[in-house]
């Protein structure tokens, strides 16, 4: 398994925008196109003093998985322009560990 981590900052007043944008298009788009090998993806949002962070960890069974989704250069962020539009930065390369372990509770 495989995790890819990315990085991206709003402003404050954009941040619930790009969430939307994130729930209700985006990883809708990325479930849809029914990757084999795409487990799932989680969000997180962290609002700062003068900007919202947000991190995504895409889970993945292999880097040939992500390559489905992201292409060759795999570390490449994958950001839509309507993504772009409303984030003031973010990370240009996805960040991928190996998985070593998940302990669940249950």
């Amino acid at each position: 398994m495989i995790s890819r981590i990315w990085h991206g900052y709003t402003t404050l007043e954009n941040a619930d925008v790009y969430e939307a944008l994130l729930r209700n298009e985006i990883f809708i788009g990325i479930r849809d196109r029914k990757i084999s090998g795409f487990q799932e993806i989680q969000l997180f949002r962290r609002d700062l003093e003068d900007e919202a962070e947000f991190i995504t960890i895409m889970w993945f069974d292999s880097v040939e998985a992500i390559k489905v989704f992201a292409g060759n250069d795999y570390e490449a962020a994958v950001v839509p322009p309507k993504a772009r539009a409303v984030l003031s930065r973010f990370d240009d390369r996805s960040q991928h560990y190996e998985v070593r372990e998940r302990v669940k509770n249950g």
